[in-house]
């Protein structure tokens, strides 16, 4: 199956960057969200972000005008009753998930594709939700996604060989590369890596280090471009404390038990670099993608 049309259901940090790599990527792109001002912020942030790529030479030549002609958007989800694929993007909450994909089920072609593009939830799970479980898969792109061209592809328990083909021809054209990997809640990437964000955590509510300092060690040390602090405010703390309760409902292992402060930190509203404040301040800092 050739892929043209590419619904994305969520215009947050996520769904605005696979949006945008699909315009380059010249699929007609079908962007849902729940309300036209996030869209209109989301058509915006595309359009300055592909501007800045251009000017940093790290696009592919594509005007910002040409690559928005390649996107609607529409708050209704019938806009997605045309699609050959749909790449979910919305909350790390499992309730809501189930109603977004019994919607899509129901709205999508009966060909389509559903790419999840969770942070641990299982795609197994995901796929009981609807009636097409062999044409779920997991998706996991990285922050900041134009940028990031190594994408965590999972298969789920029904998942056939045709969808993991059919998604990897996708990543090919969007120029770039997967690990297929099994399902487990986090996967590989944030199993591994929610557990030492979590910890880091730990280690400045315990006053071991500062966030400077935790972040220092990693970089110099271990030669990593960003700390597990500067990560975690760059996925935003309240998708972190998701994942890892995730984790630990899942492994029921105490070693997933989220830190106390992170919990404090998003009650707080501190969620990063999304809304300005995490371990960091980013209220005046504009950050290129």
């Amino acid at each position: 199956m050739k892929v043209e049309t590419v619904g994305v259901i969520g215009a947050g940090v996520m769904g605005v960057g696979v949006a945008h790599s699909l315009a380059l990527a010249n699929f007609r792109v079908r962007l849902v969200d729940v309300t036209e001002e996030k869209l209109a912020a989301a058509r915006e942030l595309i359009r300055q972000n592909i501007r800045l790529q251009n000017m940093m030479k790290r696009g592919n030549g594509m005007g910002a005008d040409a690559a928005l002609e390649n996107i609607k958007c529409s708050t209704k989800y019938e806009i997605l009753s045309d699609v050959d694929f749909a790449v979910e993007n919305v909350i790390e909450n499992w309730p809501i998930k189930k109603e977004v994909y019994k919607i899509l089920d129901q709205i999508c072609p009966p060909h389509a594709v559903f790419a999840a593009n969770t942070s641990a939830i299982s795609i197994t799970k995901i796929a009981s939700a609807t009636n097409r479980a062999p044409k779920i898969l997991g998706m996991h792109f990285m922050n900041p996604v134009p940028m990031k061209k190594m994408v965590e592809v999972i298969r789920g328990y029904h998942t056939s060989e045709e969808t993991l083909n059919i998604a990897k021809a996708l990543l090919t054209r969007m120029d770039k590369e997967c690990v297929v990997v099994r399902d487990s809640p986090g996967f590989v990437s944030n199993r591994v890596l929610m557990l030492t964000v979590n910890e880091a955590i730990f280690l400045v509510q315990d006053q071991v280090a500062e966030p400077e300092e935790i972040d220092k060690i990693f970089r110099e040390c271990f030669g990593h471009k960003m700390g597990p602090l500067e990560t975690a405010d760059l996925i935003g703390l309240d998708t972190i404390l998701y994942s890892v309760e995730v984790l630990y409902e899942s492994f029921n292992d105490d070693k997933y038990r989220p830190c106390p402060l992170l919990k404090k930190m998003v009650d707080a509203g501190l969620h990063g670099r999304k809304n300005g404040r995490g371990f960091y301040n980013y209220q005046e800092i504009v950050t290129p993608v």
